[in-house]
């Protein structure tokens, strides 16, 4: 609108001086009245323009990827706060789906040494990702203070057989974070999130109870079972990295009371404590933990924390019958167990 008030503005000028040029003087003192009295009122009108408020499509955005622009973990695509730029990741959460990799990164970004990126990037285990390059996968990654440490959360990089080898060749001594949580309780959640997105897709459903079993014994073919089958895909993550460079965080204890997995965390990356009690709250309604920090609070999305759908006891009994040999399997391997029936 100011650029199309100066236009006019000009137009106005040189119709006058045109004016002025062939007007004999007993005029031109006439015109120059009038042009003084436009000059008035396009100048008061220039001033109301700079003076309104601006347009709704320039207000803040106070949605909470608004709000992580704001505190220096930007989108790529917008300009950068002065003194940021995008850091490889220091650290990777990189599994397990249905884990609590959403709630792990949402809490982990109340952090402010903390920089996360927002979405799922699928580098390392997706091949039309990976032949990018590096380039590409850290031009997603957000902007950071040189105080920060980047984390990307892709929690398919754990079962995926070339995750752990092209990570490793990315950083050698990355930390990695390993959220697990009940086998039997993550399958029935995997099949919950699979349920609720092909009702929303208009596309046919099969009850939980068809693709667990059979031929009256486990689906152990049904990939949420593979998924679940921790040991197998651990061995293949310390073919490449040390134990000592996974923390392992218990997702039903991050559910439950989240302040202690998260202080376990902030000692393993090596940060000062700064998250606190202060920055959770129980939600009843929703029955999990939100967050509350900047003055602000949020809860994660609502695909998160369904109600899972009834399971036959019978078959529920046999599934974590079939998980128990594998569970032992894999505390033998980390040096540690969880409470999983």
């Amino acid at each position: 609108m100011l650029i199309a008030s100066t236009g006019l503005l000009q137009r106005k000028i040189f119709s006058f001086t045109s004016k002025t040029e062939t007007q004999p003087s007993s005029q031109i003192s006439q015109i120059s009245s009038s042009m003084a009295g436009l000059l008035g009122s396009l100048l008061l009108l220039v001033l109301q323009i700079c003076a309104a408020p601006p347009d709704f499509s320039q207000t803040v955005d106070l949605s909470p990827t608004g709000q992580q622009q704001m505190n220096g973990t930007a989108d790529p695509s917008q300009a950068p706060p002065p003194g940021t730029s995008q850091q490889m990741p220091q650290s990777i959460i990189i599994g397990v789906r249905k884990g609590g990799t959403r709630a792990l990164l949402e809490m982990l970004d109340i952090h402010p040494s903390v920089a996360v990126a927002p979405t799922e990037v699928h580098f390392f285990d997706w091949e039309e990702n990976y032949a990018r390059g590096f380039d590409w996968y850290q031009g997603l990654m957000p902007y950071s203070y040189p105080d920060q440490i980047t984390v990307e959360k892709t929690p398919g990089y754990f079962t995926s057989p070339l995750a752990p080898e092209r990570i490793r060749a990315m950083n050698s001594s990355i930390k990695l974070l390993l959220i697990l949580r009940d086998p039997t309780e993550r399958v029935i959640s995997d099949y919950t999130q699979v349920y609720f997105n092909r009702l929303e897709a208009g596309k046919p459903v099969r009850p939980i109870e068809d693709l667990l079993m059979r031929g009256g014994a486990i689906n152990t073919r049904y990939k949420a079972i593979q998924r679940s089958l921790y040991h197998l895909h651990m061995r293949n993550w310390l073919r490449h990295f040390p134990l000592e460079q996974i923390h392992l965080v218990d997702g039903d204890t991050l559910i439950s009371d989240p302040l202690p997995e998260l202080r376990r965390v902030e000692r393993f990356l090596q940060l000062p404590p700064r998250i606190a009690a202060a920055n959770f709250y129980f939600n009843q309604t929703k029955g999990f933990y939100c967050i509350r920090s900047d003055g602000r609070e949020r809860c994660l999305h609502e695909s998160k924390g369904r109600p899972h759908p009834p399971v036959n006891s019978t078959i529920l009994r046999q599934l974590r019958s079939y998980f128990r040999q594998h569970n032992r399997s894999f505390y033998q391997l980390v040096g540690c167990s969880f409470n999983w029936r």
